[in-house]
């Protein structure tokens, strides 16, 4: 069982704040890149935030400067951290684990 848990989605105002987490139960967490990704309504699921065993990190242009990826290895947890929210971030977020396994997503709301 490898299927990632996300959390800490919800409804929030634009120009808020919100914090995700995902959890993963696979061995040698610290070997696999994590990601974010995102879906809204009519659009293709895109990366959001990405981080690399090593640390590295990348991530949209849209959510640059404002959204913050990290990771706990120790806790098998990544997380993403999201501030100064639009209504255009509203979307489905979902934790990738080694670019091959995915999370059922958490639901974010922003509203205007």
């Amino acid at each position: 069982q490898v299927q990632p848990v996300e959390s800490g989605g919800g409804l929030v105002q634009a120009g808020g704040s919100l914090r995700l987490s995902c959890a993963a139960s696979v061995s040698m967490f610290s070997y696999h890149a994590m990601g974010w990704y995102r879906q809204a309504p009519g659009k293709q699921r895109e990366l959001v935030a990405a981080i690399t065993s090593g640390g590295s990190t990348n991530y949209a242009d849209s959510v640059k400067g404002r959204f913050a990826i990290s990771r706990d290895n120790a806790k098998n947890t990544v997380y993403l951290q999201m501030n100064s929210l639009k209504p255009e971030d509203t979307a489905v977020y979902y934790c990738n684990l080694g670019y091959s396994y995915w999370g059922k997503g958490t639901l974010v709301t922003v509203s205007s």
